[in-house]
């Protein structure tokens, strides 16, 4: 039977979890990349239509 020292040792030593964190942090962040970057893109994209709107509406 292992003491718990050794447990000890070999749970900090595993790096697998570490792992999936990390992936799960990108992962995250590229969500928000995209969040971000959408948002942006509707709000730019809102403001040419209102614009042609209006210019219509002026040629008429």
């Amino acid at each position: 039977m292992k003491s718990f020292m050794t447990k000890m040792r070999n749970f900090l030593r595993e790096e697998d979890g570490v792992t999936a964190i990390e992936y799960g942090l990108i992962a995250a962040l590229i969500g928000v990349a995209i969040v971000v970057a959408v948002t942006a893109v509707g709000t730019e994209l809102n403001t040419t239509f209102n614009t042609v709107v209006a210019r219509l509406a002026a040629a008429n």
